[in-house]
């Protein structure tokens, strides 16, 4: 904490010449270099203190220069007693540079320095407290109702807002409802809200409301509606703000709402539309760019994703944390490791902090493309593990097929107090499945609920496949019969599988049947049916099986890989021939069929 200055001496009121035309020059002022050289100027020139200009000053240190907030504060800290127009100028400066927690304490200090706000300090004080550490705003609700500023709007938008970004929607929306007269930052912020809170549906129907009430909207309000649509998967609403804003001739000039129809539309699974509209914007940055990449992930359509990420990098675009582990996510599963070891490298060298989503975007990458001990690495280098990132590499573990390492693993994130989730308990089944441990597995799959966690599809799953695989198919069967839920066909397809090992055919005979029943255009069920038949010897019910496919008009989907080569994915689909080089390749095929031919004769 710096010390203010005491109170100058009385010195002679009049101003020299010199003085009068350094305060001139502030008016002009463009530069914190320029601003330091009036002020030390000032300063030796013996200008007055009660004229001295420290209001003017502290507002271009804070505010209208490209700033030193570092600056202005020791201006404000040597200041003989600040009003409170001082502290809202440090204040909006802390606020406009994120130092939210600065903004908290200051506002302590100008309480016990006996300073007392006035209504343009509160909506600072409330924005930087909604983003702060401490989010809980009622302590400082019951000094604004204290000073009599609770009926001022501006006040009470912020106070909208920051009961509604700490989750407290009751007393957000209590204090919506008692506003007489509500505008659109009203109504945008208890929108914001209840979509920021994981209650889309709330928020989509007060949006409703305000529009009934004849309130105008504007972008913020719009990026709020669509990203609500998208939770929902409301594309029909999404069209009429897209539509909306089209006639008013907007949509493609807003890059924010822009990027919010091409993540609303990739979300509702209208890929291709995202894309149409993503490429005609004319100003596109990390967001829009971010909301396709992560949008073509979402469709599936992991090759397209890192061939965007590439045309992002070549119009210059940087990528943040949150795109970086979006692209992460294709490499995963399309087992792209060159490409993911590129975007570590451009982690390190760009000095980026690897934080919970990017370090576990990291492990799962490494461990899907087969490297578990580099994944080992980014998890130990993560500063703070969350849920997340220790469930990545329990998983990548499992995949891996070490089961004791990977309940060692579960133990230790138990010591450390992190609480599991859905997916922890996938990779421990999971494990356990691969390791044959049936004892533990059904322990871990008991204790579930002593977590707060309810089993579900995919838990069940993994148990079945658990008993499956050690040849306890009653007791599968007995489990999938006790859900609670309706099983899935992936379920009854883990125990056919099951069945088909231990040759139950008769049991994998049953299941078959009813997975045609459940899903009678999907190609493999009726090719696993067809297995069992064969395997039992009933070939007149593998016959006729493959006449009702045909009536059916049931094709086989065909199978695909891809393969990187020198940090290119190439897809190959079974015989298709549209790759440049698939004639090279159907001739080496064709030459290897020929050696193994002559090795096994």
């Amino acid at each position: 904490m710096y010390r203010r200055k005491s109170m100058p001496a009385a010195v002679a009121a009049k101003i020299t010449p010199l003085q009068t035309h350094l305060l001139s020059l502030l008016k002009g002022c463009r530069t914190i270099d320029h601003l330091k050289q009036i002020h030390s100027l000032l300063v030796t020139s013996g200008l007055p203190g009660e004229a001295f200009p420290t209001a003017k000053i502290l507002h271009l240190a804070s505010l209208s220069l490209p700033a030193d907030i570092s600056y202005a504060s020791l201006i404000f800290h040597q200041t003989y007693r600040p009003h409170a127009s001082l502290y809202n100028a440090i204040l909006r400066g802390y606020s406009l540079r994120s130092h939210h927690d600065k903004a908290v304490t200051l506002y302590s200090q100008m309480l016990r320095d006996g300073v007392i706000p006035n209504e343009h300090t509160y909506p600072l004080v409330l924005k930087s407290l909604s983003r702060s550490q401490n989010r809980s705003p009622n302590q400082i609700h019951a000094q604004i109702s204290k000073l009599g500023f609770d009926n001022n709007s501006f006040v009470q938008n912020s106070l909208v807002a920051v009961y509604a970004k700490a989750g407290d929607l009751g007393s957000a929306r209590e204090l919506f409802d008692g506003i007489r007269t509500r505008d659109f930052i009203s109504w945008t912020a208890m929108v914001h809200g209840y979509v920021d809170n994981d209650r889309a549906v709330e928020g989509l129907a007060l949006f409703a409301k305000m529009r009934t009430a004849g309130v105008e909207i504007d972008e913020v309000t719009v990026v709020s509606v669509l990203k609500g649509a998208a939770m929902v998967g409301d594309v029909w609403l999404g069209k009429c703000i897209h539509g909306f804003y089209v006639e008013c001739g907007r949509a493609k000039r807003d890059a924010h709402v822009g990027s919010a129809l091409v993540d609303m539309y990739a979300k509702c699974g209208y890929c291709d539309d995202a894309r149409s509209l993503f490429e005609e914007m004319p100003c596109r940055n990390v967001v829009s760019w971010s909301a396709l990449i992560a949008g073509c992930v979402r469709c599936n359509g992991f090759a397209d994703a890192l061939s965007f990420f590439q045309d992002m990098l070549v119009e210059g675009v940087k990528p943040n944390q949150a795109t970086l582990a979006t692209v992460l996510t294709a490499c995963a599963q399309l087992g792209a490791l060159e490409q993911g070891r590129w975007i570590h490298g451009y982690v390190e060298r760009n000095k980026l902090e690897l934080n919970s989503i990017l370090g576990t975007a990291l492990i799962d990458m490494y461990a899907k493309c087969g490297h578990i001990d580099d994944a080992f690495t980014i998890f130990h280098a993560i500063p703070e593990k969350d849920v997340y990132s220790w469930s990545a590499l329990i998983g990548g573990m499992a995949v891996h097929g070490r089961a004791s390492e990977c309940l060692n693993l579960f133990s230790e994130m138990v010591k450390e107090r992190v609480q599991p989730n859905e997916v922890t308990f996938i990779g421990v089944l999971s494990a356990c499945s691969h390791g044959g441990l049936v004892g533990q597995g059904q322990s871990y799959f008991n204790c579930m609920m002593d977590y707060g966690i309810r089993p579900k599809l995919e838990h069940y799953g993994c148990m079945v496949d658990l008993l499956g695989r050690a040849g306890r198919l009653d007791e599968a069967l007995r489990l999938i019969e006790s859900m609670t839920m309706e099983p899935s066909a992936g379920i009854w397809g883990a125990l056919l599988n099951a069945c088909m090992i231990h040759k139950d055919f008769d049991l994998g005979e049953r299941i078959g049947k009813h997975l045609v029943r459940m899903e009678p255009h999907h190609s493999g069920r009726y090719v696993l049916l067809a297995n069992i038949y064969s395997l039992s010897h009933k070939w007149d019910e593998a016959a006729s099986l493959r006449m009702t496919m045909k009536g059916r008009r049931v094709e086989k989907t065909r199978g695909c890989s891809w393969i990187e080569v020198t940090g290119a994915m190439h897809e190959f689909v079974a015989f298709d021939e549209s790759h440049s080089e698939s004639n090279n390749m159907y001739e080496t095929l064709d030459g290897l069929t020929k050696l193994i031919k002559l090795d096994e004769a």
